[in-house]
């Protein structure tokens, strides 16, 4: 049988196009991340024989929630928040939440072409790539670009994305026929936010041609890559005219530039409390500027405290957040949230049952209680919120004390 006879059969019907470079043939194979027929044709071409190397759009921490689901039940979760990357995993968490959703609509795994992709490599023996960047990194590049109002707002979406239980959209399943997981994920910010849409469809097309140009360097003849419909233009665009070392712009397209702008809101809060202060030595000795003082720590700790409690927090994890929360202004790169939920992870360590269901938990307001995974989550949110809500009180308090 002749097996470019069976590719062109697998290829029938389905957006490809064949990029030739330096001496490699790269089949890029655009699929949609909910169609059975995506599946049929990544199965038929890779059955076809006419491929010595895989390369699927996925990164290593998607490849595994797809392949091994349990995987997620290893996870550590006191390391996630000491690291920072509680933000990343609460992004990972929205994006298995979407999906849940769209393979309960639908019927399909949203990416099961994908995964399959990974399976039939497998068990054929062929050699594959992951080529696309860590969901992490780019939801972090993507924030870092956008302005405070709208992270607020992106990340307030992704929790919304948590507990919503109704149907997608038709015309959100529509695009994803024809585009990215992480695009319809993001999809109210991405219209309309040109610098979301850099990072998340077009940065990714860069890095995923550098991947598949790394491939290319281990001396396959016929590469077949697996990608979403969306990027199937900017990627052989990308494959065509990259010039640079691959490895040095996938390098610099997962850098996160630590943040250099000047945490304004921290500086003006602890201002106005040190003015505060001052002003109340200034008019009334001691006693007024000590009572400042002892305002100041009341009104955030307690504050802080109720944040902690709403999301039902261990004692001692509402003690921490109750000790920590005054000192905000002074440690603006450190959340409350943090030392709470850290307290809150240690005190209440997660069980492998509580990972497992951690998908399903999160569907409901009773789950993000129940499950110690999640209420670890929203012991993190509200107490941040708990801190700032306080500190907004307490300067208005002392404002208008010392007016008077």
């Amino acid at each position: 049988m002749d097996p470019t006879s069976d590719t062109a059969s697998a290829l029938a019907g389905q957006p490809h196009a064949i990029v030739e470079r330096d001496g490699v043939r790269y089949t890029l194979l655009g699929t949609a991340h909910v169609s059975r027929a995506s599946v049929d044709a990544v199965r038929e071409a890779i059955a076809s024989g006419e491929y010595d190397h895989v390369a699927v759009e996925l990164d290593p921490a998607r490849m595994q929630a797809l392949v091994e689901p349990e995987a997620m039940a290893r996870l550590d979760l006191v390391e996630v928040i000491r690291t920072g990357r509680t933000a990343m995993f609460a992004a990972n968490l929205a994006l298995a939440a979407y999906q849940r959703r769209l393979a309960e609509q639908l019927g399909i795994e949203p990416g099961a072409e994908l995964k399959q992709a990974v399976l039939d490599a497998r068990e054929r023996g062929l050699p594959y790539t992951l080529i696309d960047r860590d969901v992490g990194l780019t939801f972090r590049r993507a924030a870092a670009r956008l302005g405070w109002w709208q992270r607020i707002k992106l990340g307030g979406g992704l929790v919304a994305s948590l507990v919503a239980s109704d149907e997608v959209p038709e015309h959100e399943i529509e695009k994803l026929k024809e585009g990215d997981i992480l695009e319809s994920s993001f999809a109210e910010f991405a219209s309309h936010s040109p610098e979301l849409y850099e990072t998340v469809i077009a940065e990714r097309d860069r890095y995923m041609a550098a991947g598949l140009r790394e491939a290319g360097a281990s001396n396959p003849r016929n590469v077949l890559a697996v990608v979403g419909a969306g990027h199937l233009a900017g990627l052989a665009r990308e494959l065509q005219t990259q010039q640079s070392d691959p490895a040095q712009l996938r390098g610099e397209l997962e850098a996160t530039a630590k943040k250099r702008k000047v945490p304004w809101i921290a500086i003006v809060v602890a201002l106005l409390l040190v003015g505060g202060v001052v002003w109340g030595f200034q008019h009334g000795g001691l006693k007024m500027a000590s009572g400042v003082v002892v305002q100041w720590l009341w009104i955030t700790a307690l504050a802080t405290a109720i944040g902690a409690a709403a999301a039902r927090a261990h004692p001692v994890s509402i003690l921490v957040a109750a000790l920590v929360g005054p000192f905000k202004p002074f440690r603006p790169t450190v959340p409350s949230g943090a030392f709470a939920a850290l307290a809150e992870a240690r005190l209440r360590k997660p069980t492998y049952a509580d990972f497992i269901s951690l998908r399903e938990d999160v569907r409901t307001v009773a789950g993000w209680y129940r499950n110690r995974v999640a209420r670890t989550l929203l012991v993190f949110m509200l107490t941040c919120f708990g801190t700032v809500a306080g500190e907004w009180i307490a300067i208005a308090r002392i404002v208008g004390k010392l007016a008077t």
